[in-house]
């Protein structure tokens, strides 16, 4: 064995067994911090975007909120397929079988490509269809096309970074993927104003420059994610083409991915359900709720992290059996994002506005999106809930309550609470957001219930095969 590839193995087996055998809560913190570095600044990027759309006007900000729900659609089926790849490369990590997850990464990758494919083609054709139908018209119709006709340019590097991404997440690392996020938030800043009023031979462009400007940052991203993945020893470009795929691996990524990605799916199908209703309300509503969602992103960015800490800490623990650590990163979890969420609450009740007023001084735009993000503060501890019950069920590769679940908070129930407060009673769109409060609690409930008894049948099952 080659004397590089030899050490690369050795410095991979090093990474898994402390996953396995490393203090959880300095595992928690080593994962979550970065992660959530990273996803700072890729919060901060949208921020950037909104920023200088909302110079543009509050049509254009509605736009990008529509545009919003149109690639977090996209990102539906990232997600599913990313956590596949996670909770597969891990499991085989965590059994010290170093083929295993070569097989698991080639395919992973291959599986994002024809993925990606597919969407590209689906998500042209259908767009303006799927805006009219969300409520767009007029002025935010067509600011809504001019920029994510541009931004669909950037499905390909979007994807493949991410199904690499999903790789480093299984060796516990999530400081590739901040640093890229860091540079790309700086580009980004260099970018849109650019592009947005021009420069010398770059003609001005307005909101379509900001469009092109992520699309350009996408490619740099994906050259970035294959180098760090290159450098595992765990994909091969040259090899990776000159394969067949393996369709075992596929059915195992899929079967995984499918209940994650229809999740996900959901989610953003609820969205859009959210944003037809919040349209009868008005242009300015929309405006709100998407600059409410935003300052809503930055407050939960420390939470996120923990969902990559756990899924990558329980996928190789459950493949290793060590149950008592998937208990006690369930526990620690939770503790550090409930802390969390009590903090988030009091700073966007003192500071909530303030963040608003960076994107818009309309005064109605900023009195809905306030009381939006009050509401949504209480909702933090619940979303905690539900994300880390997700990612533990991913990690454990029984994942297929969750888009039953995601259908009832984001389709059933606010199709029902919805329409009872705008179609029937005529309520205002406060009604909305304490519809939403109701519902994800208790579909927060439901699942950390559902998910403690998966755990307990899982570790019931291993000592039944040990016994036996």
């Amino acid at each position: 064995m080659p004397y590089k590839e030899y050490y690369s193995i050795v410095t991979l087996m090093k990474n898994t067994n402390e996953l396995i055998t490393k203090d959880i809560k300095k595992l928690i913190f080593q994962i979550a911090i970065p992660s959530s570095i990273g996803m700072f600044f890729n919060t901060m990027y949208n921020v950037v975007d909104t920023f200088y759309v909302g110079k543009i006007s509050t049509e254009a900000i509605s736009a990008l909120t529509y545009s919003f729900m149109i690639f977090f659609m996209l990102l539906s089926v990232s997600f599913g397929l990313s956590s596949a790849i996670t909770a597969y490369v891990g499991g085989a990590l965590g059994k010290h079988k170093k083929n295993m997850t070569r097989i698991y990464t080639s395919n992973g990758i291959s599986l994002f490509i024809i993925i990606a494919f597919i969407l590209s083609i689906v998500s042209f054709s259908l767009l303006e269809f799927i805006f009219v139908s969300m409520g767009a018209a007029d002025k935010v119709l067509e600011y809504a096309l001019q920029y994510t006709y541009i931004i669909l340019l950037g499905i390909f590097p979007m994807l493949i970074g991410l199904g690499s991404n999903a790789v480093l997440i299984a060796l516990g690392d999530t400081k590739s993927y901040r640093n890229i996020l860091i540079i790309g938030f700086i580009l980004n800043i260099i970018f849109d104003p650019l592009f947005i009023y021009g420069f010398y031979f770059i003609p001005a462009m307005g909101i379509s420059g900001v469009a092109m400007a992520t699309v350009l940052i996408q490619y740099i991203t994906l050259m970035y994610m294959l180098y760090k993945l290159y450098a595992t020893k765990l994909f091969d470009i040259s090899k990776f083409f000159n394969s067949i795929p393996n369709i075992k691996a596929y059915k195992h990524l899929i079967r995984q991915a499918i209940p994650t990605s229809a999740n996900m799916f959901l989610g953003s199908l609820g969205s859009m359900i959210t944003m037809y209703f919040v349209s009868t309300y008005g242009f300015k509503s929309v405006a709100a709720f998407g600059i409410g969602y935003r300052v809503e992103q930055i407050i939960l960015l420390p939470m996120l992290g923990l969902n990559t800490a756990v899924i990558s800490i329980v996928s190789n623990n459950f493949g290793a059996k060590n149950f008592d650590r998937i208990d006690e990163v369930i526990d620690k979890a939770l503790k550090y994002g409930y802390i969390m969420s009590t903090i988030g609450v009091v700073l966007i009740a003192l500071f909530g506005k303030y963040m608003i007023m960076v994107f818009d001084t309309d005064t109605e735009v900023v009195d809905i999106a306030y009381i939006y993000i009050i509401f949504e503060s209480f909702i933090f501890f619940s979303f905690i809930t539900l994300f880390i019950s997700s990612s533990t069920l991913q990690g454990i590769k029984n994942p297929f309550m969750i888009p039953y679940i995601s259908f009832y908070r984001q389709i059933f129930m606010p199709l029902i609470f919805f329409s009872l407060v705008v179609k029937v009673f005529d309520l205002s769109i406060i009604y909305l957001w304490i519809s939403m409060l109701i519902i994800i609690t208790s579909a927060a409930i439901f699942i950390k219930i559902y998910t403690k008894k998966q755990l307990e049948i899982a570790r019931a099952k291993h000592i039944l095969k040990k016994q036996g």
